[in-house]
């Protein structure tokens, strides 16, 4: 059998074509700067939080009035975006102010990486107690302290490279995370290279469940129990191609010792396809949610009524479905029933339109890339 792997030059080809991605996108409208504009003044920078090994800024949303003993959300922005797009875009300060959760968004620095991506591939990066891994870390902790939060109630969410990030911090904090969700994303482990990333990315290799599982295993000295994790992917993206979610899914799925083959149950969601696999007591521990027709980014049915939440733009899909809430109802916060999504094609630009009539209810609400440059 030949050598399935990218060589040098394909690689080069490939980063050309993610430079040409990252410049795509968007210039942002008047009415759009000054939304963003809204959004970072909503968020409080915290200048000075202790050990930050990985550099990166801390902000954070508190909602008034919150008592001791409420849940954390931690969500990662992707490529070219900051906390407060990705905020803006996903609405999860909306979500934190209704539902009564504090959130913590880390953001890149460009020192760091020059397309703002958490370096989810560097080793110093992303092993227990250094490089980023140990900065978020460190920012849990003392919003943990200062706010009195539930320990058995801290959740993380991230796009792309902040995907990438967020199976980082499940693998080397397991302990500190009741559950995740990873949206167009990594497994833990895929590179340690910038070379590595890349094939990473476009040519995600098929591993056994038990080597993906293992590089979790190896992370820490946590031997269970695991977050539950919920994965979300888009089969038209070509940026991080879909294969990579049924990797995560393996890789979550050994360490509670299920199969990918064997979901407990696989149903239609509108368009998309939802699998869930539960555990001996019938808890639902994994599941994934493969939406046809999206390209690489977050799923969201944007807008201010009912059933809407967020705003689209790079990497922010309108696509009629809100990830934020179904992330949110899966780890239980917010427990309303889902809406089914309408059916819907995905232009190369990320926006949609509808194919076929509306589902009866309202969508729920919602919701950023893989980072491919190290500091070292």
């Amino acid at each position: 059998m030949g050598n399935t792997h990218p060589g040098l030059d394909e690689l080069v080809r490939l980063r050309q074509r993610w430079g040409r991605l990252l410049r795509r996108d968007r210039r942002p409208s008047p009415e759009d700067r000054a939304r963003l504009a809204e959004a970072r003044a909503r968020l409080i920078k915290i200048p000075d939080f202790g050990p930050n090994p990985g550099e990166l800024r801390m902000l954070c949303f508190v909602p008034s009035g919150l008592p001791a003993g409420a849940p954390l959300v931690v969500a990662l922005h992707g490529c070219t975006q900051d906390a407060a797009g990705y905020d803006l875009g996903c609405g999860w300060s909306a979500m934190a102010e209704r539902l009564g959760f504090v959130l913590l968004l880390p953001e890149q620095r460009r020192e760091n990486n020059p397309n703002l991506c958490f370096n989810w591939f560097n080793p110093g990066d992303t092993t227990r107690n250094s490089g980023e891994v140990a900065s978020i870390r460190q920012m849990i902790a003392i919003l943990q302290r200062e706010h009195r939060l539930d320990p058995t109630r801290i959740f993380i969410s991230g796009l792309s490279a902040g995907g990438g990030m967020s199976s980082a911090m499940l693998a080397c904090y397991p302990e500190v995370f009741a559950g995740g969700a990873i949206l167009a994303g990594l497994p833990h482990g895929a590179a340690d290279t910038v070379r590595g990333a890349f094939q990473a990315m476009y040519h995600p290799a098929a591993l056994p469940a038990r080597e993906r599982g293992n590089a979790v295993r190896t992370a820490s000295a946590h031997q269970g129990p695991w977050p539950r994790l919920s994965v979300w992917q888009g089969d038209a993206d070509v940026t991080v191609k879909p294969q990579n979610a049924e990797e995560i899914l393996k890789q979550w799925l050994d360490l509670h010792g299920l199969r990918l083959d064997a979901p407990s149950e696989q149903r239609q969601a509108g368009a998309a396809t939802v699998r869930r696999w539960r555990n001996g007591t019938g808890e639902v521990v994994v599941e994934s949610h493969n939406i046809p027709g999206l390209d690489h980014g977050v799923p969201l049915a944007p807008g201010d009524g009912d059933g809407r939440i967020g705003r689209a733009g790079p990497y922010l899909l309108d696509a009629g479905l809100s990830s934020t809430h179904g992330i949110l109802r899966f780890w239980g916060l917010g427990t309303d029933q889902p809406d089914l999504p309408r059916r819907f094609v995905v232009n190369g630009q990320g926006s949609a339109r509808e194919v076929t009539p509306r589902f009866m209810g309202l969508v729920d609400k919602a919701l950023r890339m893989a980072g491919l440059r190290s500091r070292r």
